[in-house]
């Protein structure tokens, strides 16, 4: 069952760190290979240089916000394929079709489980 994710690339892009850690050891012990950012300007030099294959967002962000970040990222040729999953403690309807519009490819409502994370993965990666 672990190996599956192994060495799935998973960018966590979140101004919490104690959501970008949770999700970093959730994931690292499905053997993905976890790179972390604190906003979106911090999560685009990262994606240039570490390509990765996954990218979890927080849509609250200072400077650069979720929505902005992903717009940017699926505007971007060399990543328009990449999925972006949409992490929010708000489950509006009004934040989910917005986070559509700009691209993302799905949402996850904060706290997020082991198996919301994996799953995304599995259905999204493979």
């Amino acid at each position: 069952m672990e190996e599956e994710l192994q060495g799935v690339r998973v960018l966590v892009i979140d101004d919490s760190k104690t959501i970008r850690r949770s999700a970093e050891n959730l994931l690292a012990k499905e053997g993905c290979d976890v790179i972390t950012a604190t906003d979106g300007y911090d999560a685009l030099a990262k994606i240039a240089d570490e390509k990765p294959s996954i990218i979890f967002m927080d849509i609250m962000m200072p400077r650069l916000d979720g929505y902005q970040t992903c717009a940017l990222i699926k505007n971007n040729s060399t990543f328009k394929t990449t999925p972006v999953v949409m992490l929010s403690s708000k489950d509006g309807l009004f934040d989910r079709a917005k986070g559509r519009i700009v691209g993302s490819d799905q949402y996850i409502t904060k706290p997020f489980s082991r198996d919301e994370l994996v799953g995304t993965i599995r259905s999204l990666v493979q």
